[in-house]
């Protein structure tokens, strides 16, 4: 499985060096292809599906959600909807204070807080597909850069 590093997921996530660190540390979203295991040096590498996840986050909490709330609410929907294992087919409604709902594309709605009022969708979905998006052409760029230095080496070498 291929990692990304904490400067990466900055990168393609918005989030800072810092969110990442302190949402491993509470347990948030934690990075399923390498931790750090509280060892200094060792890098935090993160899967594409944690990307996701981490956007998810930080799309609640530009929201207007709580750190707190959204915590609450992210280890409940893991326990009740399983959430972190149908990430990109499901639909978080929040009213900046509370999450909703969590809507399935088969049409199954779960109540995770609360009902009834006011609400705006965080359309994990399209925030996955933003993340290969930008996971896409990073390949594309370092494929790109490989090939040129591959090129470069190859003309020292002949001397042309």
């Amino acid at each position: 499985m291929e990692g990304f590093t904490a400067h990466q997921a900055t990168r393609f996530t918005g989030c800072t060096a810092r969110q990442l660190r302190y949402w491993d540390q509470i347990g948030l979203v934690r990075p399923s292809v390498q931790g750090t295991g509280g060892r200094p040096g060792v890098p935090r590498l993160y899967a594409c599906r944690d990307l996701v996840a981490l956007r998810v986050v930080k799309s609640l909490l530009d929201g207007g959600m709580s750190l707190q709330r959204v915590r609450r609410a992210w280890e409940y929907l893991n326990k009740r909807a399983a959430l972190d294992k149908h990430l990109s087919e499901v639909k978080l409604i929040t009213d900046g204070v509370s999450i909703f709902k969590v809507a399935r594309r088969n049409g199954e709605v779960l109540d995770a807080l609360r009902e009834g009022q006011l609400a705006f969708f965080v359309a994990i979905d399209e925030i996955a597909s933003s993340v290969e998006t930008k996971v896409g052409q990073f390949k594309e760029d370092r494929d790109r850069f490989v090939r040129a230095l591959r090129e470069a080496a190859a003309h020292t070498q002949t001397g042309s």
